[in-house]
């Protein structure tokens, strides 16, 4: 079938001839994005959108070739994986920056908790340290400690957050730790 054949059944409104576009160069047209980096659905997706321009110019009457269909076709499908990377790119750049940007928080909030710690008493810092930081179970904590029992290095632990809590809070602002 010729291009101007095509053309002309399209802005009659003859689905067919979509139909024809879409089986005569699937493989060719999808072959653009899978040489890129891009997977069969995404592939498939650009194509079909690709066609969807291409059906809407030619039924407004906006559409006139100056080359082939397939050619026509092909630029834009090209023109729609190179969009769909960039906006990838955006996508994982910005992910990237949350990243960052969460990780920078956690440590200016690791810092201000550490710099608390450190002012309380040495009982405390181990026994904090230990079990936050460490990951200590409590029998360990109280072997370590040299506490009675394990009931005791419990106890020791919630007396010594409330210390590092109350400190927390006479020296920092909730906006410093939830901005």
């Amino acid at each position: 079938m010729k291009d101007s054949e095509i053309l002309e059944g399209i802005r009659r409104g003859d689905e067919r001839m979509l139909d024809y576009l879409y089986r005569k160069y699937y493989r060719m047209m999808t072959k653009i994005v899978l040489s890129k980096s891009g997977t069969e659905d995404e592939a498939k997706d650009v194509y079909q959108e690709a066609l969807l321009v291409f059906w809407q110019k030619a039924v407004s009457g906006n559409l006139v070739l100056t080359s082939k269909i397939s050619t026509y076709i092909y630029s834009i499908c090209l023109n729609q994986w190179r969009k769909e990377l960039d906006r990838k790119t955006r996508l994982s750049s910005e992910e990237v920056d949350g990243q960052e940007f969460q990780s920078h928080d956690a440590k200016e909030r690791l810092k201000i908790v550490m710099d608390c710690i450190s002012q309380l008493g040495d009982v405390c810092k181990k026994v904090l340290t230990y079990y936050y930081f460490d990951g200590l179970k409590m029998p360990d904590i109280a072997d370590k400690m040299n506490f009675a029992n394990t009931d005791t290095a419990k106890t020791k632990k919630y007396k010594c957050k409330k210390k590092l809590d109350s400190l927390i809070k006479s020296k920092y602002t909730t906006e410093d730790f939830f901005d």
